[in-house]
């Protein structure tokens, strides 16, 4: 059989290419709008005319012995780091395996395709990455006002090299706004984030597609593409009451040919985009019970080689964008002085395409989302985030139920040292509506795959542990020192054990590095 390619069509040429992400819902048709990133030559315009003004009014005689950063200089610095990857790919298929399990597939789709690369068990590789970050806040520079409070940009790129493993460098370019303005009991905010990856422009094979939903998202943000995340929120405040409207969006644009390949990674274009209100009652001045409503839309791309497909094979035309609603109560603010809070848990009321390959067209989900921050002592300090939610797959055809649970622990030992602990629980839950009888079968040589059917009876869970430890030299010179342990669990019924009992969807992954920062 031959290997079908085709390159992605949905979302915007590189002519058009956007950047800041704004999304309004109009019934059932869906604006995506962006902005335009600004450019670093307008940051380092400032610096200069800032420098050459200051050079200007202050007489030699009496310059200061330092130079002093200027007010709307918020962050110039840089880090350095060199880490030491035990599996790149958290794959749990060792080389041996992964040539009788392609033999097959070769036999039958040819050779993976080319650009891609198979996606082994225990690839290790040593990785540099240098961050320079610089950010500006253009409010001090309107004069003695304080309704516009922050008007900030920040420009923080990733240069990542990977050694021993080529394929898997990348460069992140990180652009983020941040607005916020008040006026007596009217307040507003604005944050927005945009990157653009610059990445292998292939996905990755995991033979006979035996791979964790935790392994394929972390390959997939090396690759070619761009992400956007903005929230922005306009909020009238009363003594005892408040009123919020709020409009959220995150938006993924890959770039990656799809092939209609056993293994091969299809990452599809998905954005999420809600908006909605929220009334708080103060039960103190800093803490207040919150009651909510959300309408939003989920849209997850077809696979561009669907077309060709549709009558021999229909299940490739299965995609899962839906329509939501959500009630939400919560609880947020400083219920006391050493603890922040801000959770909100509801029914999610969902309405899929009838593409979507799921039982029920309209379920009843949960969405809850939460964090907690308490500075247990001057020294010690606590943190936990929370999430579960219906999403959409990066990989395509289905929704799933992702879950997150992530604590933090650090102390400042110090004024110089400070030590750090965390724990991570990351789920894709595949079980709830998928079906089986949805999943169709590809027969070629006499040998039969499935391409649904890999995505049922499925739960995918990433443990981690980590441990970090800084040191700071000086005010403007710190070194740390990061070490985590990830462990991949698969729940799928059926699989072999594999070599020496290891479960193939299953990895285990250690990364160890060393840093350095400057700030000046």
């Amino acid at each position: 059989m031959k290997i079908m390619k085709y390159k992605t069509t949905q979302g915007w040429s590189a002519s058009r290419r956007p950047v800041a992400l704004c999304v309004v819902n109009l019934g059932r048709k869906h604006c995506v709008w962006k902005s335009m990133a600004l450019s670093n030559a307008a940051i380092c315009g400032l610096l200069i005319a800032s420098h050459g003004r200051a050079a200007d009014a202050v007489d030699a005689s009496t310059a200061p012995a330092t130079l002093q950063k200027p007010a709307w200089l918020t962050d110039l610095s840089i880090g350095i780091k060199e880490s030491y990857d035990d599996n790149v790919f958290k794959s749990g298929v060792a080389p041996a395996s992964a040539t009788a399990l392609q033999q097959g597939i070769n036999n039958d789709f040819g050779a993976v395709p080319a650009g891609s690369v198979l996606a082994l068990r225990n690839v290790v590789s040593a990785v540099t990455t240098v961050s320079p970050k610089v950010g500006v806040n253009f409010a001090p520079l309107l004069g003695d006002q304080k309704t516009l409070q922050v008007l900030a940009l920040g420009y923080a790129p990733d240069f990542v090299t990977y050694h021993d493993a080529p394929t898997e460098s990348y460069t992140a370019q990180r652009v983020a706004a941040t607005v916020k303005w008040q006026d007596e009991n009217w307040s507003f905010s604005l944050d927005d984030g945009f990157t653009y990856i610059n990445g292998n422009r292939f996905g990755p094979t995991y033979p006979a597609d035996l791979m964790s939903a935790w392994a394929t998202s972390t390959v997939r943000e090396r690759r070619e593409q761009t992400q956007d995340r903005g929230t922005a929120s306009l909020k009238y405040d009363q003594e005892n009451w408040f009123v919020r409207s709020l409009v959220t969006g995150l938006d993924y644009n890959l770039e990656t040919p799809e092939y209609l390949y056993p293994g091969y990674q299809n990452y599809i274009n998905r954005y999420d985009v809600n908006g909605g209100l929220d009334v708080g009652y103060k039960i103190q001045p800093q803490f207040a019970l919150t009651l909510g409503y959300r309408y939003g839309h989920q849209y997850q791309s077809e696979f561009t080689f669907a077309p060709s497909f549709a009558s021999a094979f229909p299940i490739v035309t299965a995609h899962s964008p839906n329509d939501y609603q959500r009630v939400l109560v919560g609880f947020e603010g400083k219920p006391w002085k050493w603890l922040s809070a801000s959770f909100q848990i509801g029914p999610d009321f969902r309405s899929f395409d009838a593409s979507t390959p799921v039982n029920d067209k309209n379920p009843v989900k949960y969405y809850g989302e939460g964090a907690l921050a308490a500075t247990v002592s001057p020294k010690d300090t606590l943190a936990f985030k929370y999430k579960q939610w219906e999403w959409v797959s990066s990989t395509g055809l289905v929704p799933y139920f992702e879950s997150t649970f992530d604590l933090g622990y650090s102390r400042k030992v110090t004024d110089a040292l400070s030590l750090s602990l965390g724990a991570r629980a990351l789920g894709a839950n595949y079980n709830p509506n998928n079906i089986l009888a949805n999943s169709q079968n590809l027969t070629i040589n006499g040998d039969t795959y499935t391409v649904l059917g890999d995505r049922l009876d499925r739960s995918d869970w990433q443990y981690t542990l980590s441990a970090g430890m800084q040191y700071a030299f000086t005010a403007n010179f710190s070194v740390n020192l990061a070490y985590s342990y990830d462990l991949g669990v698969n729940e799928q019924d059926g699989l072999l054990a594999g070599v020496n009992g290891y479960q193939p969807r299953g990895f285990n992954h250690q990364l160890v590095s060393l840093g350095m920062a400057f700030k000046f």
